[in-house]
């Protein structure tokens, strides 16, 4: 007989009984058992786009790095510049290969000259480690620790972010400037890490305190009271899928992968070939660039016809030959309309030409338009 193969058991954070005290729908998000929807993925992500709503983003990894050689190995792995960031400050950066391709993207926090805190994705998080001791651990002068077991982190997202948040702080959060941070007292409880950072396109924070059960509750619990008079909704995964997508942000294993590189996926913004110290991918990036740029690139696409572009559709030309393919897709709930991110030939993306997407049986028209597809309207002063 063969032996049965047991699943592993799922990771959850310590907010799993609330989640499921709330009568959350759970699924199997990458190892961890995580609420996908509460009162309907719809229903969240209009109250961020129009509230506040908060998340619970626990299973995210965070690693240190500290020492006099820590932003030295920082930069020898990311492609965006850490050696501009002040402390106190936040950069949106990517750990890579050396062909130029993504090993995950990630956030970098500067908290003093040799202490640096990465925060990556929840699925990669062990992949993430092991690259990364692999390319830097032996360096001299720098020790790199995760402690991704010792943090919750908790999402709270939308343009009455700020205002239920302060309620709970006595540190004057409108001081805090976008991809900033500081150190406070959050619902009593201290040392605090506070950055005004966030997934979904609004205005919002990230604040990680300790990850035992009874803190974790507590400030879950205050935040949602905090913010009631708002309307404020816990939001599960689902509403974060498609608020980043209508934002036009990227999600690793689909518009960025170890297949696809920076240029293809729209993201060179943030990649520093010119910073000072080399960096892994940095060649491969560079012979990219001098051969005139990536032969195919990210678009977003609009649904013109009735139909969804799911993730992994098939994307056609006029004369029905497939040309590339959905990486995101869903329906817009702000912006009422379907929209899809999706790789096509740089030719394709060039012309602007409507493309078409295999949706079961049908061919259905999309045009391509501008990303982000929502931008966050800018306060009036």
């Amino acid at each position: 007989m063969s032996t049965p193969v047991i699943a592993p058991a799922l990771k959850q954070t310590a907010l799993n009984a609330t989640h499921r005290a709330l009568k959350a729908k759970m699924v199997d998000f990458g190892g961890w058992d995580m609420p996908v929807e509460y009162s309907g993925c719809i229903a969240e992500h209009l109250a961020v786009r129009t509230a506040v709503g908060l998340f619970d983003v626990s299973h995210m990894g965070e690693i240190q790095f500290r020492g006099p050689n820590s932003l030295a190995a920082v930069q020898r792995i990311t492609m965006n510049d850490a050696s501009r960031l002040k402390d106190g400050q936040a950069q949106y950066s990517a750990l890579l290969t050396p062909q130029g391709t993504f090993v995950d993207d990630i956030l970098v926090h500067k908290l003093g000259d040799n202490d640096y805190l990465l925060v990556v994705n929840a699925g990669t998080k062990d992949k993430d480690y092991a690259w990364i001791r692999q390319q830097v651990g032996s360096m001299a002068g720098v020790h790199i620790s995760d402690y991704s077991q010792h943090y919750s982190q908790l999402a709270i997202q939308g343009p009455r972010a700020l205002e239920t948040l302060q309620k709970l702080i006595k540190t004057d959060l409108s001081a805090i400037k976008n991809y900033w941070f500081t150190w406070g007292q959050v619902a009593g409880v201290h040392n605090t890490l506070i950055a005004r950072t966030g997934y979904s396109g609004e205005d919002g924070f990230e604040v990680y305190i300790p990850s035992d059960v009874a803190t974790s509750e507590k400030v879950w619990n205050a935040i949602l009271e905090a913010g009631a008079e708002f309307g404020i909704q816990p939001c599960g995964l689902g509403a974060r899928n498609t608020l980043r997508l209508e934002a036009g942000m990227p999600l690793y294993g689909h518009e960025i992968t170890d297949e696809t590189n920076v240029f293809e996926a729209g993201l060179d913004r943030w990649l520093k070939l010119e910073k000072d110290s080399d960096f892994l991918g940095r060649a491969a990036l560079q012979t990219v660039k001098d051969a005139g740029g990536p032969t195919r690139k990210l678009v977003g696409l609009e649904m013109v016809e009735r139909g969804i572009a799911r993730d992994g559709y098939a994307v056609l030309n006029e004369a029905g030959d497939q040309i590339g393919i959905i990486t995101s897709g869903s329906p817009a709930p702000f912006l009422k309309t379907n929209i899809a991110y999706a790789y096509v030939p740089g030719s394709v993306a060039e012309s602007k030409e409507d493309a078409f997407v295999q949706v079961r049986t049908n061919k259905v028209r999309a045009k391509q338009v501008p990303t982000p597809w929502y931008k966050r309207p800018k306060k009036s002063s």
